[in-house]
């Protein structure tokens, strides 16, 4: 099972390691506007139809106070306009990595 070995800020991006030895470099603008919370990306209803709410990005929305790890699975980011709800999971995170 792949865990995140080391994740730090290095100018405007997250780096990111992984024990399979992989590394990721995400801008954090890309980060915040990938958000995988619910309150970012929506949620099911009853039927399964993803509701997507209208984010808006005020001050702070791309400035990242901290992070935590969570699990060994994935990582939680906080952010300084007070949002920090969503956890990246290493899935989620190689996913974002092959898009950019």
């Amino acid at each position: 099972m792949k865990k995140l070995v080391n994740v730090c800020v290095i100018g405007g991006e997250l780096a990111i390691a992984i024990s399979d030895g992989s590394e990721m470099y995400f801008p954090l603008p890309m980060m915040r506007r990938s958000c995988p919370c619910a309150q970012c990306q929506g949620e099911p209803d009853a039927l399964g139809r993803v509701h997507r709410p209208v984010v808006e990005y005020g001050k702070g929305a791309f400035e990242l106070v901290r992070f935590e790890m969570v699990g060994g699975y994935g990582l939680q980011i906080f952010w300084a306009d007070g949002h920090g709800t969503g956890i990246y999971s290493i899935t989620y995170l190689e996913k974002l990595a092959s898009l950019g």
